[in-house]
């Protein structure tokens, strides 16, 4: 049996629908290939063997090519980083006090939020400013600015 165009053509669209439920982003590339195989089919015709061999190489370039070329180099997620958060300003909403937290309010939200918890080496009032030295988990640390 040897498969004729329109069945690469009807194979690579149902790949490419089937994205839309597997949202992996790998199928698409399958089914970009069986649709660029269908198209070369009506050009050249080819044996079965041959049209396997051309679709296994053209999916594991496309994949290839996604990995390397279009996908984003950042790998890395912001969770957890403190670079954005260092060195601002905010306002003590409540009573920070050594061993005990208080809260900080910014003008503008600082790594999702505008309110964070945050702790101190030594006794700062509400309503007094201060600023951000560090991370440490939850909290930010916080010194008399």
């Amino acid at each position: 049996m040897n498969m004729q165009w329109w069945h690469w053509i009807v194979i690579g669209f149902a790949l490419c629908i089937c994205e839309l439920f597997v949202p992996a982003f790998v199928l698409v590339w399958l089914g970009l290939a069986a649709l660029v195989l269908g198209l070369l089919l009506l050009l050249f015709p080819l044996s079965l063997t041959a049209q396997l061999l051309t679709w296994a190489v053209l999916s594991s370039a496309l994949v290839v090519l996604w990995l390397r070329v279009f996908r984003s180099k950042d790998k890395s997620t912001r969770v957890g980083t403190s670079d954005e958060a260092l060195g601002e300003v905010g306002l003590l909403v409540r009573d920070v006090m050594p061993f005990q937290s208080g809260e900080i309010l910014f003008q503008r939200p600082l790594m999702g939020s505008d309110r964070w918890a945050c702790v101190s080496d030594v006794k700062l009032s509400g309503g007094s400013r201060a600023r951000v030295i560090g991370v440490e988990g939850h909290s930010l640390k916080v010194e008399s600015a």
